[in-house]
């Protein structure tokens, strides 16, 4: 699923399944990371660094850790950009050369709808316009959670340009269901790239076998 979604430059692995415990394949200073988490979250994150392991070395890269940084994002080595994401059933990572990608910011989500209360708290009123247009239009996927998922690609791409926190109502979405894109609006200064200020992102999403996935990949050069 992510592959379609990706530019050719980038490179995206994905999972439907976890690693058995005697081959997670983690790192001494990974499993220092998740030692004290539960079973579930050491399998997602042994998983999904699996997939960015893999992506990685289709650039030739040797294996190495992946350490997250203190809101979680991974470091990854230098030269590289990339993101991972991972839910029920769905572990992935795409990863570029710093060149040819600024950033990258990638997140899945089950097609199913968002717990009570959540779409109130994440959704600014054109947002709630367009979701309940297209919810009358016909059947598809769970517009709410798609808007989720994009507002995390978005922060994904965001938070390593910045460092810095971004609020679900400072960035202002609008889909295109047929095309299959999207475009997120800043509503904050955005991250001055290369002498330029970005002001927005623009990505894609696709959903299958219960899934949603999105992506954003800011280009480099």
């Amino acid at each position: 699923m992510i592959e379609e979604i990706l530019p050719a430059a980038v490179v995206g692995v994905e999972t439907f399944a976890d690693l058995p415990d005697d081959a997670r394949g983690l790192f001494p200073e990974e499993e220092a990371v998740v030692a004290r988490a539960v079973p579930k979250r050491q399998r997602e994150f042994a998983a999904v660094r699996s997939c960015a392991r893999q992506a990685l070395g289709r650039f030739g890269l040797a294996p190495v850790p992946l350490l997250p940084t203190r809101r979680g994002a991974p470091r990854w080595p230098e030269g590289m950009v990339g993101s991972m994401t991972h839910c029920d059933g769905y572990r992935a990572a795409a990863v570029a050369r710093a060149g040819d990608a600024v950033s990258i910011g990638i997140d899945a989500e089950p097609d199913g709808p968002l717990p009570d209360g959540v779409l109130d708290l994440i959704a600014l009123p054109s947002e709630l316009r367009w979701i309940a247009a297209h919810t009358a239009a016909g059947p598809g996927v769970h517009w709410d959670r798609l808007l989720f998922s994009m507002k995390e690609s978005v922060f994904k791409t965001w938070y390593p340009l910045t460092g810095q926190e971004l609020d679900f109502s400072e960035a202002e979405i609008d889909v295109d269901p047929d095309a299959r894109t999207f475009s997120a609006r800043l509503l904050v200064p955005g991250p001055v790239v290369a002498g330029r200020r970005v002001d927005g992102f623009s990505g894609r999403w696709t959903a299958g076998a219960g899934l949603i996935v999105t992506a954003i990949v800011l280009p480099g050069g």
